[in-house]
């Protein structure tokens, strides 16, 4: 089932990047002297991720391939200040649409979208809806990309065959790293804090007054700012009277998304203007405007929400140098699932700067990747595994770029089995320790070419010493499994006294050439159908290693 699944997905893969592959992307001219001065108006320093990430994006859009990247990082004020502080100079437009605009606004900016009036229009979900026209679009920035539903990323995945996407996240959903950690997408971390940035200190907590009230009052007395996360609408007006009685020295309001857009913005407003101090909400703080003075955040039943929604609603707070608090209320332990536990402990014990990434690799393992492509969340990838899955996804897709169709029986391709006769291992008086060992062999069947292999008997020898007989015997069989395994050679066996190898049925050999070689010397023959034997006797192993790679290379060169 998993590899029926595989073989599906991979065509569709191929079918959108051979789209995005045969369609020539428009290549961007960059004047480096109007880009260095757009530059010099960025009023922070750079860190070097931010600094590789800005590159490979300029890289990304004067390259003619369409861009497909995701970042790792943190719209209209900013654009408006980016560009409108210097709008003599840089005469671009930019437009907002969102449900914050009247429906007069709105069809205004719809209707110079649709003429080409409008350079940048920064908005919500409404910009991928079927009314929205555009006249010559170049390129779809799609920022906290775990916000979207599997439909609204399918009306988004539409537009990658034809525009340059840029994907902004703190924490990428397990199926979208899973395709950028595979190679379907380009990916940039930037992982570095700006300068005294410092990181947000976490505590997992059963639900308490006492601990509710402690943490308030700590940040009331330096002047600070609370958020207070209760994700329930019906519900929230009880919790406010509890905190108005526990917290009479704090001044709170409320916001929820139920409310009216002006309610909600004047709220909002008042909160920024530090008007009052607590601000008891829903998750419609998810994203919003940094409030620099707001370093405490409670989230009640934090249990219910995933590891993403967590790592951006704790991003919340300590957007300056002051130290940040992040308070995770549960019920009672024994009422959390296994899973939520899992969440809440690494959200705990990811609190550094920049574990976006690390986080989103958690929520990989916790709950899988899901299909890649397909409207369901999780599927046979659960089943198996994501390494396996990703292998055999591999496989496939390179099957069909060869225009055959995945071996169903074979699903990870050929595996070549290969006995020397000799012992092929890492001996114990080698390498000591039995998980180091298990890790090293996991790595030595990972390699895919030579070179990886040097690589790894460069570090053995640095790590352990020379190689023992067997350790060399053990890198010899790597070596022969990666040069037979385009020929379909599922077997080897190395005797001194012969040598036999057997073919997978239909193996992409010319049998014309196995012909010739029996034809051509007495050592060969055939031991059966899909068996050639070289009957030789050759007692030192490395020089049958030596006869091995010359007949692959034979059948190669055919």
């Amino acid at each position: 089932k998993a590899m029926q699944q595989v073989r599906d997905t991979a065509a569709e893969l191929l079918n959108l990047y051979a789209q995005r592959a045969a369609r020539q992307g428009y290549a961007f001219n960059l004047k480096q002297h109007d880009y260095e001065a757009f530059a010099e108006g960025f009023g922070f320093e750079e860190t070097a991720d931010q600094a590789a990430a800005i590159n490979a994006v300029i890289e990304d859009l004067i390259s003619d391939k369409p861009m497909d990247r995701l970042i790792c990082e943190q719209h209209f004020q900013n654009f408006s200040d980016r560009f409108g502080l210097i709008a003599e100079q840089w005469p671009v437009k930019i437009a907002e649409l969102s449900r914050f605009r009247t429906t007069k606004e709105q069809t205004k900016t719809l209707q110079e979208l649709a003429q080409g009036q409008i350079d940048i229009v920064i908005g919500t979900h409404k910009l991928i809806q079927k009314s929205v026209k555009f006249k010559n679009l170049g390129l779809v920035i799609i920022d906290e990309e775990h916000r979207f539903g599997v439909r609204q990323k399918e009306q988004l995945k539409k537009l990658r065959a034809e525009v340059d996407v840029l994907t902004l996240t703190a924490t990428p959903i397990p199926r979208t790293l899973a395709m950028s950690l595979e190679g379907l997408r380009d990916f940039s971390i930037i992982a570095t804090a700006p300068q005294r940035r410092l990181a947000i200190r976490t505590f997992v907590s059963s639900f308490s007054l006492g601990v509710i009230r402690e943490a308030c009052l700590r940040e009331l007395k330096r002047g600070g700012q609370i958020y207070f996360l209760h994700n329930e609408v019906k519900t929230i007006q009880l919790m406010y009277e509890k905190l108005t009685g526990l917290l009479p020295e704090a001044r709170i309001n409320v916001a929820h998304g139920q409310m009216r857009e002006r309610d909600l913005e004047k709220v909002m407003s008042d909160f920024y203007q530090q008007r009052f101090n607590v601000l008891l909400c829903t998750t419609i703080i998810e994203t919003g405007i940094d409030i620099p003075s707001a370093n405490t955040i409670i989230i009640n039943n934090a249990n219910k929400f995933g590891l993403a929604q967590l790592h951006q609603l704790r991003g919340r707070v300590g957007r300056s140098h002051h130290q940040a608090y992040a308070y995770l209320l549960t019920p009672e332990e024994q009422a959390l699932t296994a899973q939520a536990k899992k969440r809440l402990e690494a959200i705990q014990a990811m609190e550094e700067l920049g574990s976006g990434f690390f986080l989103a690799m958690h929520d990989l393992e916790i709950r899988g990747a899901g299909a890649v492509l397909s409207e369901s969340q999780s599927g046979e990838m659960q089943e198996i595994g994501f390494s396996l899955y990703s292998a055999m996804l591999d496989t496939a897709i390179q099957s069909l770029k060869d225009g055959h169709e995945p071996d169903m029986l074979h699903p990870l391709g050929v595996s070549t089995e290969i006995n020397l006769h000799v012992p092929t291992l890492l001996p114990d008086s080698y390498c000591h320790d039995i998980h180091e060992r298990l890790v090293l062999y996991k790595r030595m069947a990972n390699c895919t070419d030579n070179e990886q292999l040097d690589d790894m008997q460069s570090e053995l020898i640095d790590r352990f010493g020379l190689l023992p007989d067997a350790t060399r015997a053990l890198l010899d069989c790597h070596r022969l499994r990666i040069s037979a395994k385009p020929l379909g050679i599922i077997r080897i066996d190395a005797s001194t006294e012969s040598i036999q190898i057997q073919f997978k049925p239909e193996p992409p050999v010319d049998p014309a050439r196995i012909i010739q070689l029996i034809q051509s010397s007495r050592e060969f023959s055939l031991a059966g159908p899909d068996r050639l034997k070289i009957q030789i006797q050759i007692p030192e192993v490395n020089k049958r290693v030596q006869r091995i790679q010359h007949l692959i290379n034979t059948l190669n060169s055919a």
